[in-house]
């Protein structure tokens, strides 16, 4: 699951920044019909045309708080990947000053749960997102090739490390889809390669599938730690908060939308706690989320908006201090490219839901992280906002990696439960698979950038470059229409 879950630590991390947070952030959203990212906004709250802005006064962590009302060009909702790479982009592309608003912390949500892959390999050239997925990747390498210019290790700074990536299959069938796969990346100007059974043995000893297995590689393919990154991208931003251009807002519910009574345009939000005007937009990138937020924000207005993102479950394994064999590169099956197979159920017993709560697809993802625990996954499920930890998940999770790594079946997954994390979390999925990003029809200067589901780390600089060019009305590096709202 690549950057897509809510992170519950079973067994508590003393190193790690949000672990207190992120715990009462699970704990308050175990309830099935809570949503845990932002409260019941009660109506679209209209706002006069004109009013005095109030230059924001930040502390040195941009951390803000007070009833005063502020002005800021840019709103962002949302302190994921998503939202805290769009906010960088506006204060090192532009001058403006940003505020990043969000119910819990960063990696509460989506972020702080995922593999950390951003990995190319597994996707087809051509398609809609693979212009997006490309521009992204170049600008992740740029971003980490200008930190090591800066006498910065990219691995320390944001778990940056070039893995390469193996799309594996395990029979002849599997073998024909995958040299079809390595001929359209090769034909789109990236090194893969196919890798016969001897050639993948020698890569991965540990992976032993028989004669007819294969895989497509490409060596180049990196991954981070999200974690990592997140906090680097925060650290930096927080850079601008001595300017007056930046300042978080974090714990604080959106409750409405401000807009203006004489052009109905967006003029900011309402949070818990405060008052947010904006002159220039307000991004709303707040993940699965987002649908739900939108939805509750519009109540009260004659505008109609179909945003069908909701939080498709998912679930990860993670064991520390794993000995039995070491990974060389990330791995993934070559079924992981169709794991889409949740589906919405219209016989489903949970009524609230409407989602099939037995459904659940499972596919084998492979990784050893900067800190060398193999992380396993990954399942799929469509339960509205539930997230409680499902053994059973975990058991099918582990009996697909051990037909891959037999090693594995000669471990005994109940003795390593003092060793092991489960990560289980809610991506934001979109029914057709690509995200919305884009200004919001009939509300001006209101932009959304939701629905990346297993994609939000690998797309997350090509959509914030991507919003940032539409409000600043700049030529765009990537065609912006098919994800248009």
């Amino acid at each position: 699951m690549a950057a897509s879950a809510l992170k519950i630590s079973l067994i508590p991390n003393p190193n790690d920044a949000y672990s207190y947070n992120t715990r009462k952030f699970a704990a308050f959203s175990s309830s099935r019909n809570c949503n845990p990212s932002f409260s019941r906004p009660s109506s679209i709250r209209t706002q006069p045309n004109t009013f005095r802005p109030v230059q924001a006064s930040a502390s040195a962590s941009g951390r803000v708080s007070g009833s005063t009302p502020l002005t800021f060009d840019v709103v962002v909702v949302g302190a994921g990947v998503i939202g805290l790479t769009i906010a960088r982009q506006f204060l090192l592309g532009s001058n403006l000053s940003v505020a990043v608003v969000d119910a819990a912390v960063p990696c509460a949500g989506a972020t702080g749960a995922g593999q950390g892959y951003i990995w190319r390999v597994h996707k087809t050239p051509g398609t809609e997102k693979w212009e997006l997925a490309i521009r992204s990747h170049q600008l992740w390498e740029s971003l980490a090739e200008s930190i090591r210019i800066e006498g910065i290790d990219p691995l320390s700074a944001l778990g940056w490390k070039k893995t390469g990536s193996l799309l594996v299959g395990r029979t002849a069938d599997d073998c024909s889809v995958l040299r079809k796969k390595v001929e359209q990346l090769v034909d789109a100007g990236l090194g893969a390669e196919f890798l016969s059974s001897d050639d993948l043995l020698a890569e991965e000893p540990a992976l032993k599938l028989g004669e007819e297995c294969g895989a497509a590689f490409m060596p180049d393919d990196c991954q981070l730690d999200a974690r990592r990154a997140v906090a680097f991208i925060e650290k930096a931003n927080r850079y601008f908060a001595a300017e007056g251009r930046y300042a978080e807002f974090y714990n604080e519910p959106v409750t409405s939308l401000l807009r203006s009574e004489s052009s109905g345009d967006v003029d900011g939000v309402q949070t818990s706690k405060n008052t947010l005007h904006c002159k220039k937009a307000v991004v709303i990138a707040a993940g699965c989320w987002s649908g739900s937020l939108m939805h509750n924000l519009m109540q009260n207005s004659e505008i109609e908006l179909d945003l069908p993102v909701r939080p498709r479950k998912g679930h990860l394994l993670v064991l520390e201090n794993f000995k039995s064999f070491n990974l060389n590169h990330g791995l993934m099956e070559v079924g992981y490219v169709n794991h889409e197979s949740a589906v919405v159920s219209s016989t489903s017993s949970d009524s609230s839901t409407g989602h099939d709560a037995n459904t659940a697809s499972i596919s084998m993802t492979a990784t050893m992280d900067m800190s060398g625990r193999l992380v396993l996954g990954s399942s799929r499920q469509l339960m509205g906002f539930n997230t409680e930890i499902d053994e059973s998940i975990i058991n099918r999770i582990w009996g697909r990696a051990s037909e891959f790594f037999p090693a594995l079946k000669e471990v005994s997954l109940n003795n390593s439960s003092k060793s092991r994390e489960v990560r289980v979390g809610l991506r934001p999925y979109m029914p057709g698979g690509k995200p919305m990003i884009g200004p919001v029809p009939g509300l001006s200067k209101a932009f959304l950038a939701a629905g990346h589901e297993g994609e939000g780390l690998s797309l997350a600089l090509g959509t914030a470059e991507m919003i940032i060019n539409m409000v600043l009305e700049n030529p765009q590096n990537v065609n912006p229409a098919p994800f248009s709202v």
